[in-house]
């Protein structure tokens, strides 16, 4: 796979319901562990959470399965899956950052949509 379409294949994957083969695709891509998926969110967390990543068992959980299909939600979690290597798995990543992560995705994705739509 070209590079440069990594990014627009993951949104797509994760629109079109192929959630866990998007995230499979991304670990491989930055050379970590597959994180676990779980709808529903830990005891404790906020109901406003759509999402939320514990790196104790490496599992992003999202509040119910609609949220399965939201690319920000995903590549945001899986920020933190990527930032919280090491031997201590400490939560290295700043929200601001995740949410830039998360919209580099869809500002590629919504690039190559335009491009493939004004295309002859």
């Amino acid at each position: 796979m070209a590079q440069e379409n990594f990014k627009p294949l993951i949104v797509w994957l994760i629109i079109n319901g192929k959630t866990e083969e998007a995230i499979k695709l991304m670990a491989q891509n930055y050379k970590v562990d597959i994180p676990n998926l779980r709808v529903g969110l830990p005891k404790g967390h906020k109901i406003k959470a759509y999402g939320c990543y514990a790196a104790k068992n490496q599992t992003i959980s999202v509040q119910n399965s609609d949220i399965l299909v939201n690319p920000f939600v995903i590549c945001h979690e899986f920020y933190h899956h990527l930032r919280s290597r090491g031997v201590d798995k400490m939560h290295r990543g700043t929200e601001g950052n995740a949410d830039k992560f998360a919209l580099g995705f869809l500002a590629e994705y919504q690039i190559y949509v335009k491009a493939r739509l004004s295309a002859p």
